[in-house]
């Protein structure tokens, strides 16, 4: 991609996990997912919180057996969490820019002013859409998980019942992810319902505060991931993990930056291309690296001049149809 377009963008493809590719490189596979988990990654990160919160900061499955103010404490950790990580984000990035715009993928200024916003301010129009909506509906969804697992209604199991599904279930969450994330997605965008989605994509370039920033509509699909708990065996540190990792994890990979450079070395990895490229566009790139449904459908955008070609001769066709 050309470089007035872009302030960085990866050199070569995006490429898609090897898993789908052939012929099968085993470890091509297995480097492609301990990377996504260790040594410092985000998804890690994200489970070490959820385990603290669920040790220190949550009910216990007596006290959720009616409703009461203990849903109220969820809502206010989920509320510090999210502020921490995003204000933290957006002060480092975009308040000190202590990394100037050494992998910002795109070249124009953040914040933005305008009408298209809330109070004419993206950063205000942001905030409020996350903690209101955004951190109220993912608190209302941990605690129905917690409700119906102390009365219950949800399959629930221990890791002395079930040691082996109880430990491979943290690392399933981000492949139903994989497979949940591209179908809701590809649903906003349909005529019926973009209307609610649109207040996401006011965002073309973003920023910590935008991962989260949506209308109500759009947080009760994106959520409703957590209804997969309905029909398995689970715990309330799972049902922690799972919102954690589809809220924090959408803070994180709207940076609008590549990584967070100390030293200048590149210490975590955060934003990707693949998604910054549809917050662009908007008509491709609907899911994510891990499951290839974009190259399925014809929706791929692989971050070269000859991807940028084939997306515009995709949207000719489907106006000509």
């Amino acid at each position: 991609m050309s470089r007035a377009e872009w302030n960085h963008a990866p050199d070569g493809a995006i490429q898609v996990s090897p898993l789908w590719q052939w012929p099968p490189r085993p470890l091509a596979v297995l480097k492609w997912y301990s990377d996504a988990w260790f040594p410092l990654t985000i998804n890690l990160g994200i489970l070490a919180l959820a385990f603290l919160s669920w040790g220190l900061f949550s009910p216990t499955l007596e006290s959720a057996l009616t409703p009461d103010w203990w849903i109220f404490g969820i809502w206010l950790r989920n509320a510090v969490i999210v502020t921490l990580l995003a204000g933290g984000l957006h002060y480092w990035f975009h308040g000190i820019a202590a990394q100037g715009t050494d992998l910002k993928f795109d070249p124009r200024p953040f914040p933005r002013q305008g009408r298209m916003f809330s109070f004419s301010d993206q950063i205000k129009d942001n905030m409020f859409w996350t903690i209101l909506s955004g951190v109220t509906v993912w608190s209302l969804f941990e605690a129905l998980g917690w409700w119906g697992l102390a009365n219950g209604w949800l399959p629930y199991t221990t890791l002395a019942q079930m040691p082996v599904w109880f430990i491979a279930f943290f690392f399933l969450i981000p492949v139903w992810e994989s497979f949940y994330f591209y179908w809701i997605h590809r649903l906003l965008h349909t005529n019926t319902l973009y209307r609610f989605h649109a207040l996401h994509h006011r965002n073309t370039d973003i920023g910590p505060w935008s991962g989260l920033s949506m209308h109500p509509v759009e947080h009760v699909m994106y959520f409703g991931t957590v209804l997969i708990h309905l029909v398995v065996p689970s715990s309330p540190v799972h049902v922690i993990f799972h919102l954690m990792f589809y809220a924090l994890l959408a803070i994180t990979s709207h940076t609008g930056f590549e990584g967070l450079r100390v030293r200048n070395k590149k210490r975590v990895h955060l934003g990707n291309f693949h998604h910054q490229i549809h917050h662009r566009y908007f008509e491709v790139n609907y899911g994510n690296l891990d499951v290839p449904w974009d190259k399925l459908f014809g929706s791929f955008h692989d971050g070269t001049d000859a991807g940028k070609a084939m997306m515009r001769e995709r949207l000719k066709n489907r106006k000509r149809g």
